[in-house]
C-alpha cells in the first residue's frame, strides 16, 4: 500500500475510534489528532484521573480502570479501531506490581477485547525504552532492529513495558491485527503531569538544573507523535513497530536551545556521571526503600539521563510517510506552554525574554 492510499484500515467520518489514556499527555494529542478526521473518538479514563487535557472535546466518555476486564471490553465493544495509550508512566511507585498489573495486564485486557469485539486494528503505545542502545555509544541511532541487554532494562517502567511489547507481538503473530510504535521524548503543549521528558524543560524554566550530563536525547513534538501514530494505524506492516521520533540532540543543545529562546541564563556546569548515580543510589535507599517515599535523584532517571538515547525513525519516514518538525519549535512549544499554564516560579518567570515576542510573561505562580 503506498503512502496516503485508503485502504482496509483508513479511518473514515464516523468511525468509533477508542482511545485509552486519553487524558494523559500523548492520549490526548492522539484524541485531538482523531478528531481532525472526524472519528467518532470514545475516550476511557482511570477513575478519578485528570480531565482538563480533554475538557472541551466532543468525545464520548469512558471511565473504567484498564486493569478491569469486563470494563474494558465494554468499552471497546463496537469500536472500529483502538488506540491504546494508557500505561503507568514513572520512574517509581511503592508497589512495583503496579507497573505490571497496569502496563502488561491491561495490555492484555485491551488485546483481548479487541480480539472479541472483532476490532479492524490496534495501535499499540509502546516505547524506545525497549530498544537496546549499545551502538549510541558508538555514535550510531538505534533502531526498530536493536535488541536490547535485560540488564540495562532500568527499572520497573521499562521491564513492564518490555513485556508488554512482547505480548503485543505475540498476538499479532497469532494473527490480531496489532502495530506498534515506539515514541522517542515528546515535548509540547499540555504536559500537564508533567512527564519526565518535559520535567527536564520545566525544570530549566525554575533554574533547578545546576549542570549537564555528556548524553544524547531525542526530542518529538506531541501533535506529531500523534499524526505518527494515525498513520502507523493506517499503513503500518501488520506486527511491526515503527520508531517515531524527532531531532538526536545533546542533552547540553537542549539546554542552550532554551536559553537562546527564553533569554534565561545558559547552564555551564558539566556533571559526572558517577556523581549523578551515586547521588541516585542514596535517594533510592534512604528515600525509595527505607522511607517508602518518592525519591528525590529518580535511580532509574538518572540512568536514562547518562544514557545516550538517539534513535532512527527512518522506517516510519519511509514506510509511513511520518515527518516531524525542528526539536527548536518543539521545545518552544513546550517551555511557552508551560509559563503560560502557571508552571513557572514568578522569579524567573519576571526574567523570562521570548526570543521571538520581547517582554516579560505575565502569569506563573510562587
Amino acid at each position: 500500500m503506498s503512502v496516503g492510499a485508503p485502504g482496509p484500515f483508513e479511518i473514515r467520518p464516523g468511525d468509533r475510534v477508542l482511545v485509552t489514556g486519553a487524558g494523559g499527555f500523548v492520549g490526548s494529542a492522539v484524541t485531538r489528532a482523531l478528531l481532525a478526521r472526524s472519528a467518532a473518538v470514545a475516550v476511557m479514563l482511570q477513575p478519578g484521573s485528570a480531565t482538563s487535557n480533554i475538557d472541551g472535546l466532543e468525545v464520548e466518555r469512558i471511565e473504567a480502570d484498564v486493569r478491569d476486564r469486563i470494563a474494558v471490553f465494554d468499552a471497546v465493544r463496537g469500536a472500529r479501531f483502538v488506540f491504546h495509550a494508557a500505561a503507568l508512566y514513572r520512574f517509581w511507585a511503592p508497589d512495583r506490581a503496579e507497573f505490571y498489573e497496569v502496563n502488561v495486564g491491561g495490555t492484555l485486557n485491551v488485546l483481548d477485547a479487541a480480539a472479541r469485539a472483532g476490532c479492524a486494528r490496534v495501535c499499540y503505545t509502546s516505547t524506545v525504552g525497549t530498544i537496546g542502545l549499545d551502538s549510541t555509544e558508538a555514535g550510531r541511532p538505534a533502531d526498530e532492529q536493536s535488541w536490547a541487554r535485560i540488564e540495562h532494562l532500568f527499572g520497573s517502567y521499562k521491564r513492564s513495558k518490555y513485556v508488554a511489547e512482547h505480548e503485543a507481538l505475540r498476538r499479532a503473530a497469532e494473527g490480531l491485527p496489532v502495530v506498534l510504535v515506539q515514541p522517542t521524548l515528546p515535548v509540547g503543549p499540555r504536559d500537564s503531569a508533567p512527564t519526565p521528558t518535559g520535567r527536564t524543560v520545566l525544570d530549566f524554566l525554575n533554574g533547578r538544573i545546576p549542570g549537564f550530563f555528556d548524553t544524547a536525547l531525542n526530542v518529538v513534538d506531541v501533535d506529531d507523535l500523534a499524526a505518527g501514530h494515525v498513520l502507523a494505524l493506517e499503513h503500518g506492516r501488520q506486527g511491526h513497530s515503527y520508531i517515531l521520533g524527532g531531532e538526536n540532540l545533546s542533552f547540553r543543545a537542549i539546554l542552550d536551545i532554551l536559553a537562546d529562546e527564553t533569554g534565561l541564563p545558559r547552564v555551564k556546569a558539566r556533571v559526572p556521571a558517577g556523581l549523578a548515580l551515586s547521588a541516585a543510589w542514596v535517594s533510592e535507599i534512604a528515600e525509595g526503600r527505607l522511607r517508602h517515599k518518592q525519591p528525590s535523584v529518580p535511580l532509574e532517571a538518572t540512568r536514562m539521563a547518562t544514557t545516550k538515547m538517539v534513535y532512527s525513525d527512518d522506517r516510519a519516514r519511509s514506510e509511513l510517510g511520518y515527518c516531524s518538525r525542528p526539536a527548536r519549535e518543539a521545545l518552544v512549544r513546550s517551555a511557552r506552554w508551560f509559563a503560560d499554564n502557571g508552571y513557572v516560579v514568578s522569579r524567573r518567570l519576571s526574567r523570562i525574554r521570548w526570543r521571538d515576542a520581547p517582554g516579560p510573561t505575565e502569569r506563573g505562580r510562587g
